[in-house]
C-alpha cells in the first residue's frame, strides 16, 4: 500500500508562507509601535493584479476611524496597465476589516492623545489573501529619532566588521 500523501493548504502562489508586498518604512522611524493588528482590506480586481506586481506606496497613507469603520486613507496602489477602461482609483479610501472588538480597541486608542493609526506593511498570507498590519504608534521625538539612526549605524558598522574579519 502506497503512503498517504499530506495535505497542503499552501498557496502555489505564495509558496505556503506570508509574501510582503511594501513596507512603510518610515513609520517605524517616525512612531515607537506600541500594538499591532491584522486587518483585511476591501479592493477591487485590478487592485489586486496591481498588488501582485507590488505597486503600491505606503508613504503618505495613514488610518482613520469614521464611525464604525477603519480606513485606509492616501495609499497609492498604481493602476493595472490590461484593465484599460475598468481600472480603479489610485489614491481612494479602502476600508479595513477588523473584529467588532478590535475596532473598539483601536479606535480607543486613537482617540488618546498623542497615539495614532500607521500602517506598517502590506502582505499577501498564506491564503493568498491580502493583509494590512497596522500600528498603534505614538510620535517620536527629535532626540529618539537620533538615537534610532545611531543605533542603526553602529548595527551596520558592526556587521561591516563582522564581514571583513571573515
Amino acid at each position: 500500500m502506497a503512503a498517504k500523501k499530506k495535505k497542503t493548504d499552501a498557496n502555489p502562489q505564495t509558496g505556503g508562507q506570508q509574501r510582503n508586498i511594501s513596507e512603510n518604512r518610515k513609520a517605524r522611524f517616525k512612531y515607537e509601535i506600541l500594538e499591532q493588528i491584522e486587518c483585511g482590506i476591501v479592493l477591487v480586481g485590478s487592485e489586486v493584479k496591481s498588488l501582485r506586481d507590488n505597486k503600491i506606496s505606503l508613504d503618505e497613507a495613514y488610518v482613520k476611524v469614521r464611525g464604525q469603520e477603519i480606513w485606509l486613507i492616501g495609499a497609492d496602489i498604481a493602476e493595472y496597465r490590461q484593465a484599460t477602461i475598468w481600472n480603479h482609483d489610485r489614491r481612494r479610501p479602502r476600508k479595513l476589516l477588523v473584529h467588532k472588538r478590535q475596532l473598539q480597541k483601536l479606535s480607543a486608542k486613537a482617540q488618546e492623545k498623542g497615539f495614532t493609526l500607521v500602517p506598517l506593511h502590506i502582505f499577501f498570507n498564506e491564503r493568498g489573501i491580502v493583509k494590512l498590519m497596522v500600528g498603534v504608534g505614538k510620535g517620536k521625538k527629535t532626540h529618539d529619532k537620533r538615537q534610532t539612526i545611531k543605533s542603526a549605524e553602529a548595527k551596520r558598522s558592526i556587521a561591516r566588521a563582522m564581514k571583513t574579519k571573515r
